[in-house]
């Protein structure tokens, strides 16, 4: 492995989550062989969650440093050069520069919720959903608000586009990432131009055109730039990496998240639990009508996706595991998180199906999907409750999933859409059965957990790397994942149990009649 790593044959892929970043070194059989980890959190800066260009960089170099660390110890080698590279971020945002490269406003994120008009007067336009986090939202938002920087904005990207772009020279995005920005022609794998000349039209006064400011668009395999002797020195502060890798077209956290769970092929679809929860199902066909909670993406190859983007997921069960931790730290017991958190999950399991009629909103921001611009974490119950520790621990859980459970139906009921096989991933899996079975009760399908689940975008964008640089001729990205990486592994299957599933559908009307509550709280608190 030593002689490996140091003669430049490792494959590195780094990806920006919502609060890591994780960098994997993959080997000759595509599985990890180093890594290493960035714990960072966005702020709240006058109204905008963001982070901060230092904050971006040091995270980068940290993660970075702490792989190569990583294979040091183990290996004893030393990364000098790689096969290849490819970078991943969390989806949408906005991220406007001027001509000297500069940005103009801090870096807005997925999680705000301040484009309400702007979503709603372009998916008017288009007659095509545009969620409010899609970075044409912010565009146009930033224009009907009259802010003065945009119309001294030369280029327009998402996070994982600028990361590629400081370290490659490379004005581009891999086409699942550019889904999020704005519409993708199916036939073209690029940027819809009558919708862009629909948009231009209606911001005739600008000093630029919409084609112009928006990224390069390619597609999964395609060669998207290299590693410059600048980037190179800005991603190992140590100086010992090399440029010339070739890297791969920059992908969001959706088209790593069906990367790294084989969910590239239509009729499958994936579920990524974390800060955020997104399902996402390869459709066989355009939906028949617009919904305004299913956002069109597509996979890195760009086949179409339907996708259920929620703002939040695990950001209050992890408030509460804190909590927990805080009063055994405060009983003189010292537990480690995994078991706390286990522990949590486990007992979760034991709750009634129902939760016992509690009640819990996991909104630390807005919610589009529901209908929230901002966001109050609730807990509820009513005097007669079955208030228990094992009840509220599956309460917290069940939240977790009740945005997504509202928009998966529109597209399993409403829209009919046949779906063979989902698999699950990210930290809402991490503790073995629990997580999936309350996935599969709640949306009354099988839903596979692989042993890779944990390890998410940051290996998806690994082997998309790897699949730029070893694809046979023709070899589309479906049949490499499946034949070179998964070889048919499709993980442990479990099943939803009915009476388990009726226990989610009680406790999902509830959640529906109690958005009231959650409304008052916003509007007072």
């Amino acid at each position: 492995m030593k002689e490996y790593i140091e003669s430049g044959k490792a494959v590195l892929g780094i990806e920006f989550g919502s609060t890591r970043i994780k960098a994997i070194l993959i080997g000759e059989d595509r599985s990890p062989i180093a890594q290493g980890s960035h714990d960072w959190e966005n702020s709240l800066v006058d109204g905008i969650w963001t982070y901060s260009l230092d904050e971006i960089h040091s995270g980068l170099q940290d993660c970075y440093a702490k792989m190569a660390a990583d294979a040091k110890e183990k290996y004893g080698a030393e990364i000098t050069s790689l096969a290849a590279i490819g970078f991943s971020a969390m989806m949408h945002g906005y991220m406007a520069f001027n001509a000297d490269g500069e940005l103009l406003v801090p870096f807005r994120t997925w999680r705000n919720t301040i484009t309400e008009k702007a979503s709603e007067e372009l998916t008017a336009l288009f007659n095509y959903p545009i969620p409010q986090r899609w970075s044409i939202a912010h565009l146009y938002q930033a224009i009907l608000n009259g802010e003065s920087h945009v119309a001294d904005i030369s280029s327009l990207t998402t996070l994982a586009g600028y990361i590629h772009r400081l370290l490659s020279g490379e004005n581009v995005l891999g086409v699942g990432e550019a889904s999020g920005m704005f519409p993708i022609d199916l036939e073209t794998k690029d940027f819809n131009e009558n919708m862009i000349s629909l948009f231009n039209e209606k911001v005739s006064d600008m000093p630029w055109k919409l084609r112009d400011i928006l990224p390069k668009v390619l597609v999964a395999g395609e060669n998207a730039g290299y590693l410059t002797d600048e980037g190179a020195k800005m991603l190992d502060v140590s100086g010992k990496l090399q440029a010339g890798a070739p890297m791969c077209p920059p992908e969001g956290d959706a088209g790593t998240g069906m990367a790294a769970t084989n969910s590239v092929k239509v009729r499958t679809g994936n579920i990524s639990a974390g800060t955020s929860v997104f399902g996402m199902i390869v459709l066989e066909k355009e939906l028949k009508k617009v919904h305004p909670e299913i956002d069109l993406v597509t996979t890195p190859s760009g086949d179409l996706v339907g996708m259920v983007h929620c703002n939040n997921c695990t950001s209050d069960l992890n408030a509460w595991v804190n909590c927990f931790k805080e009063f055994a730290q405060a009983y003189g017991m010292e537990v480690s998180m995994p078991k706390i958190y286990d522990t949590f999950y486990f007992e979760a399991a034991k709750g009634a199906p129902d939760c016992g009629g509690l009640l819990a909103y996991n909104y630390f921001s807005g919610e589009h999907t529901t209908g929230f611009e901002e966001g109050r974490p609730l807990f509820v119950r009513r005097p007669d409750d079955d208030f228990s520790f094992k009840n509220f621990a599956k309460v917290t859980l069940y939240t977790a999933l009740g945005a997504l459970k509202t928009g998966l139906d529109i597209m399993l009921v409403e829209e009919g859409v046949q779906l063979d096989r989902i698999t699950g991933h990210g930290g809402l899996y991490k503790t073995p059965k629990v997580g999936q079975q309350i996935t599969a009760n709640a949306i009354n399908a099988p839903v596979s957990v692989m042993e890779t689940a944990g390890e998410g975008g940051a290996w998806g964008i690994a082997l998309l790397a790897d699949y730029m640089i070893t694809k046979a001729d023709g070899e589309a990205l479906d049949e490499y994942l499946e034949n070179k990486v998964f070889n048919g592994n499709i993980g442990t299957v479990i099943d939803p149990v009915p009476e388990e599933v009726d226990g989610f559908n009680k406790f999902i009307k509830r959640y529906s009649r109690g958005l009231a509550i959650e409304r008052a709280a916003v509007d007072n608190l």
